[in-house]
């Protein structure tokens, strides 16, 4: 048995007297009484002090922290209410007070989060941006150790059964947008549906950053998987959650493998960006010092995956490449996205996208011939990697506007559509 998870857990457990000491020290520094507080010396064992607490800190879930919107120029309060819910998901729907009736009616928008070892959270950016605009809900996939064994398994085919249900509990006037890794289990479960007939078949489907084919532009991440295969991944990143939990003995791959992965990517960015935090707090430049917070209380807060799921989507996406082969199965059924004929797909990618290659996304209009010209749209931003494809200042100056766009045009096409058939 691998025991990864105990060691990591023992580590933070003997840290614990050294986290009690630098946070006694930095209340001994911070203290108004204390002269060497104004002192660089004090302000340098504070910044110190903090660093430490910081790096070494268990980050939990994220809220999402979203209390209000403006729609039409018109403030609007927001709350949170879940509107579905299984032992691995539950949507959350940003439900807003609307003091008016809008001029121009608001699509109904399911964000599907990435279930990639970060909480749902890390879209508060992409929400944010369209609740203007739409009525949205977004999947809120639960940390693996926090699901009893007696819940059952969770792989990729679960996943889609998931998604399946989402889209006919809340269609067909739904569309969907997924955000990197669920752009391939969503694109396979409108498919899955085209090809049964079933109702509730998303208006449209928006594909962000997402590994639709990891042959073209194949990125350091998408060449490690090829490489290793998921055998190696099964050796060395699979391991059970330690005894303290709900989900005790479930075998996982733990978040902290991969936020370890993605910090390997970057590590020199990632040390730059903490040494300049420790100069701004050094210097009191409290918003500076600030924005480094709100960023990393995000990404480092992680949670674990399923095993089965993880590895997959590692096998099916990454090794075999599956989807775009016209081989990937459901529950033993051949994915036919051929029979894709009515739900409209928009593919964004990023210039810089590092995780997922330009062309990847842009591969799901190409694997869908049936699906009318029309209905197809594509948006290339300039500038940004991976994570400028769902946040920042050019996703919502560029990207947003032409997603709430497209989505309103589908929206008014559909409903042609419908009244030509009566």
């Amino acid at each position: 048995m691998d025991l990864s998870y105990f060691w990591y857990e023992a580590a933070h457990w003997m840290l614990t007297p050294a986290r009690a000491a630098a946070d006694a020290t930095q209340l001994v520094f911070k203290n108004p009484v204390n002269p060497m507080t104004y002192t660089p010396y004090g302000r340098t064992v504070t910044a110190a002090c903090e660093m430490f607490e910081r790096t070494t800190r268990r980050y939990g879930k994220p809220a999402f922290n979203l209390p209000r919107t403006t729609v039409e120029g018109v403030p609007a309060e927001v709350t949170e209410r879940i509107v579905w819910e299984k032992p691995f998901c539950q949507v959350i729907a940003f439900e807003r007070a609307l003091k008016h009736t809008p001029a121009q009616a608001q699509p109904k928008v399911l964000v599907v989060a990435p279930m990639s070892g970060h909480y749902a959270t890390l879209l508060r950016g992409t929400v944010e941006a369209l609740l203007p605009a739409h009525e949205v809900m977004i999947t809120d996939w639960t940390d693996a150790r926090m699901v009893p064994l007696e819940a059952g398994r969770f792989d990729l085919d679960t996943y889609i059964d998931y998604l399946i249900e989402m889209f006919q509990a809340f269609g067909p006037d739904l569309h969907v947008v997924a955000v990197c890794q669920p752009s391939v289990p969503v694109f396979a479960a409108v498919a899955r549906m085209e090809a049964q007939g079933l109702p509730g078949v998303p208006t449209s489907m928006t594909l962000m950053g997402g590994p639709i084919d990891t042959r073209r532009s194949p990125t350091a991440v998408n060449c490690l998987a090829a490489e290793r295969g998921s055998e190696w991944f099964k050796r060395n990143c699979i391991t059970v959650v330690p005894p303290g939990y709900p989900g005790s003995w479930r075998e996982v791959y733990p978040g902290f493998f991969q936020l370890s992965g993605f910090m390997g990517m970057n590590l020199d960015r990632h040390l730059t960006a903490h040494w300049d935090m420790f100069k701004h707090l050094v210097r009191h430049d409290g918003d500076s010092a600030e924005k480094h917070r709100e960023f990393y209380d995000e990404y480092l807060s992680v949670m674990d995956l399923t095993a089965e799921f993880y590895l997959q989507t590692v096998n099916t996406v990454f090794v075999e490449h599956a989807l775009p082969k016209g081989e990937m199965r459901h529950h033993g059924e051949l994915v036919d996205l051929t029979a894709i004929r009515r739900c409209a797909i928009m593919a964004v990618e990023g210039e810089n996208d590092d995780i997922s290659g330009v062309g990847q996304t842009l591969a799901a209009l190409d694997l869908t011939p049936n699906l009318p010209a029309e209905r197809k749209h594509y948006h290339l931003q300039k500038g940004v990697g991976h994570y400028g494809v769902f946040n920042g200042s050019r996703f919502r100056a560029h990207i947003a506007p032409r997603i709430s766009a497209f989505m309103h045009e589908m929206q008014g096409t559909q409903l042609s559509d419908l009244r030509e058939a009566s």
